[in-house]
């Protein structure tokens, strides 16, 4: 466990997680205490986070435990020096030195240190002449004003040395070899100071870091110091190299389509190593390319299990999954079966949602779906069923009429005369919404079927859309034009429009047609048009723009829908 924490710490150091690898080398000394590594370690990435006090603590602890090992006062001297004592750090180099004195590590720590000591230290705190040149919310509004220094307060290298001086003004001779803090000192101190040509770039992530006062140069980062590998470590890492180039040697198998070769390779590959369930998922998918499902399947499932044993990445688990259900999707055009390819399509969404995974169940679902429809597809049986919900119709059951009319549907759901059927007693029933859907699907099957239009323009009528009702009347005249069905509807909705026009409705009326029509997203685009808004501004307020508007048949025909909607009127 110890050892696996470590591991763990040493690849968090590698890629830059200097606070996770603290972490687990924190781990591992609570499991291992006297491995002296564990705290060489530990101290490296202390003193990689700055943090070298703590760094300092653990290079004792790491001597303590094993005084004649080398890298511990390197660690010591690395410490010291982060920590500006620069005579303690030459000393720890030193000591390091005498118990290994070819050690490169040490002598460039040694010469490191020597050289940051050699070099004159900083200005004490307090003793910059430009102290009050950086206090305050001024040194900003005269940087900004300035509009060179504007410029530059757009790089974040530039912004963060500013703010560092005005933290600490002594800093200021660290960046004094940066031209642009040279041409702030001038816009601050209001004199002329020499700064680069017009033109001249800088670079924007690359500003001088700041150095601890005794320092000349920075602390070189420490390296972790590898744990000792025994042999059985040695041979595991062998298996798992061995492994990662069969699978290698399997995929370009995979891709000239040598199939047989391929599941040789991912077969060794699993036997040198069961902690990487790709090799699984990849020759899961070698099998379904050479349509072996079952084979694929058993896979699949052996891999989600391992997966789930080694708590490997969802992404992992959700791609075996995922290649399961395709497998299952192949089978189902024999079993006709879609149910378990759909619940597995499922189950791997919850494991990670991936819109290819999501595709695939739609497919699933819609081939489900047009499968029943066959199964079940029936003329005959759809018109005995549609003329039995013409019978409950007659008799005003509407519910039974409902339930027949869907069973008819069910049977077939090519047919428009029973969409127009059902739509009809939906509006019977209030349920408004329902019928507006079957109606649409009727226009949509046989779009010259008159019926279609008068239903939809019946239900719109009823849900007091009388402008929208209009259009669907209009529109079916288009292709029955002595329909008088349509005729009658046309001339409810043009009486309507015509007394929400003359204002001859109720208050509640009005309060409720214009509630409604406040939902409409096309009256909200009308409404929040600038244009429009000017519009009916000049319509109250200047008569002469409002005759030029009038000219305009674009503009008329959003008036008419606001007329219709009850929003204004016209008198």
């Amino acid at each position: 466990m110890a050892e696996e924490a470590k591991a763990k710490g040493n690849a968090a150091f590698s890629s830059g997680d200097f606070s996770a690898a603290v972490r687990h080398f924190s781990d591992a000394i609570a499991l291992a205490p006297t491995n002296h590594v564990l705290y060489s370690n530990r101290s490296a990435a202390n003193a990689s986070l700055q943090r070298y006090s703590e760094a300092l603590a653990d290079a004792k602890k790491t001597i303590e435990l094993k005084p004649d090992w080398s890298k511990g006062y390197s660690r010591l001297g690395a410490a010291y020096q982060g920590l500006g004592q620069l005579d303690d750090a030459v000393s720890a180099y030193k000591q390091g030195l005498d118990i290994d004195p070819n050690n490169q590590a040490l002598k460039s720590g040694l010469a490191d240190a020597q050289a940051a000591a050699y070099r004159a230290p900083p200005p004490p705190m307090g003793s910059s002449p430009f102290v009050d040149t950086f206090q305050g919310p001024e040194m900003w509004t005269k940087l900004t004003a300035d509009p060179t220094t504007r410029a530059y307060l757009q790089q974040p290298d530039f912004l963060k040395m500013m703010q560092d001086i005005q933290r600490n003004p002594n800093n200021l001779n660290i960046y004094l070899k940066d031209p642009r803090v040279m041409q702030a000192l001038g816009v601050l101190l209001n004199v002329k100071l020499r700064t680069p040509p017009e033109g001249a770039e800088f670079p924007e992530s690359s500003s001088p870091e700041r150095k601890r006062p005794a320092e000349s140069d920075p602390v070189k980062e420490p390296e972790p110091e590898p744990m000792e590998i025994n042999e059985e470590e040695k041979e595991a890492k062998e298996r798992k190299a061995k492994a990662q180039k069969e699978k290698e040697a399997g995929n370009a198998a995979y891709k000239k389509k040598d199939f047989e070769t391929a599941i040789q390779h991912y077969t060794k590959a699993i036997e040198l190593d069961d902690e990487d369930i790709s090799f699984i998922t990849n020759r899961a998918a070698v099998y379904l390319e050479m349509g072996q499902y079952e084979e694929c399947i058993k896979d699949c499932d052996k891999a989600v299990e391992r997966g789930r044993e080694l708590r490997s990445d969802f992404k992992m688990v959700a791609r075996a999954l995922t290649r399961k259900g395709t497998a299952l999707v192949k089978m189902a055009k024999c079993s006709k079966d879609y149910d378990s390819a759909i619940e597995t399509f499922q189950k791997a969404l919850t494991e990670h949602r991936n819109p290819d995974t999501l595709k695939k169940l739609n497919e699933a679902e819609k081939a489900k779906k047009d499968l029943e429809q066959q199964e079940h597809f029936d003329p005959k049986l759809a018109d005995e069923e549609r003329e039995k919900g013409n019978e409950f119709f007659k008799q005003q059951k509407y519910p039974e009429a409902v339930k027949h009319y869907t069973e008819s549907l069910r049977r077939n759901p090519r047919d428009p005369r029973t969409y127009s059927n059902r739509a009809a007693c939906y509006t019977k029933l209030g349920a408004l919404p329902e019928g507006l859907k079957d109606a649409e699907k009727c226009i949509e099957l046989d779009p010259t079927f008159s019926k279609g239009y008068t239903r939809k323009g019946a239900v719109q009528f009823f849900m007091k859309e009388y402008d929208k009702a209009l259009e669907t009347y209009q529109e079916g005249l288009k292709h029955d034009p002595s329909n008088q069905e349509l005729l009658d509807g046309v001339r409810r909705c043009i009486e309507q429009i015509n007394k929400a026009s003359r204002g001859d409705i109720s208050p509640e009326e009005l309060k409720e047609r214009q509630a409604k029509a406040m939902q409409d997203p096309e009256i909200q685009n009308i409404l929040s048009d600038p244009v429009m808004r000017q519009v009916l501004i000049d319509f109250q307020e200047n008569p002469k723009a409002a005759q030029e508007h009038t000219k305009n048949p674009q503009v008329m025909s959003k008036i008419q829908k606001l007329v219709t909607a009850g929003i204004v009127q016209l008198r």
